[in-house]
Order: structure tokens, then sequence, then C-alpha cells
């Protein structure tokens, strides 16, 4: 199972690599747009902790030569189709970091319909969700920590940021 589970991983990382691709693109677009980036100052950090998630994953896989949950991996993958639909919602729009242009309607379609920030809460599963697959339950603890530690600070500016753009 151990090279299964780093082929996993490297699926993971092709898919947040692609995913920064798209958030440069887009961060260009929305920039010259007239949009306002908010909470620069704190996305550095989300970067080092994402990454550390990922680089710990893969040093817990090279190590312990996991037993992979599938349906844990199940569940992973479902939150894939939540990401996808997240990322098809925003469009152009979506990014990994805090842009606002103000003026602009907010969406209120596809999942936003049901839940504020639903990327947020599919990123707090997936960093809990993916390394208990592997059973590293203490990456998934110590990561979940640090991130809601983060996301209680970005939630607050984010919220700020698009207080001031209407409901479409």
């Amino acid at each position: 199972m151990h090279w299964v589970a780093l082929v996993i991983l490297l699926c993971v990382a092709v898919q947040r690599l692609g995913e920064l691709v798209l958030d440069k693109k887009n961060t260009a677009e929305l920039l010259k747009a007239g949009g306002v980036e908010h909470g620069a100052d704190h996305y550095p950090l989300f970067i080092v902790l994402h990454g550390g998630w990922l680089l710990s994953l893969f040093v817990w896989t090279l190590w312990f030569e996991p037993q992979i949950n599938w349906l844990l991996f199940g569940g992973y993958l479902a939150l894939q189709a939540g990401r996808v639909w997240v990322l098809s919602t925003l469009g152009r729009y979506w990014t990994t970091r805090i842009i606002s242009i103000p003026g602009t309607p907010l969406i209120t379609s596809g999942p936003y319909r049901f839940v504020r920030h639903p990327n947020y809460w599919i990123v707090v599963c997936e960093i809990a969700l993916l390394p208990a697959v592997f059973g590293a339950w203490e990456i998934a603890v110590i990561f979940s920590l640090l991130n809601a530690a983060l996301l209680f600070h970005r939630i607050r500016v984010e919220n700020a940021a698009l207080s001031f753009r209407r409901q479409s």
C-alpha cells in the first residue's frame, strides 16, 4: 500500500499546484478589474500550513507505510466533488486569496445557497480526513488546530471585505 499512498498524495499535490495556477490567473484578472486584496499579510501562513500538511503526509507515508482506509478515502473523494462545485460556482472569482471587487454582487448560488464559506468547510474536512485515510491521526489533529486558528482570523477579514458588497 506504500506506493498507492504515494500516488494518492502525488495526485493531491498536482491538484493543489493546479489550483495555484488558477489562483494566479484569476487573481491577476480580478486585480485588473479593480479588485482589492484583503488580508495579504496572513496569506503566506496558509501556504506554509498547507505545504507543511502535505509534506508531513509524504514523510508519514514514507516512514510508516500506512494501510489505506478506503471508506475514509471515499469521503475524501466526495469532498473533491464539493471542491469542484465551489470552483465552478465562483468561476473567475475563485482565488486562494481574499479579493473583492467593490459593487459586485455576492455569489449566492451553488453551495453558497446552503452555507457561508463552503470552501473553508471543505478544506477543514480535507485537512482532517486525508491524514486519517493513512492513520496519521496526529497530523490530522495538529494541522486541524493550526488551520482553525488561521481560519478564525481569515473569516473575520473576509467577512469585513465582503460586507460592502450587495446580495445578488
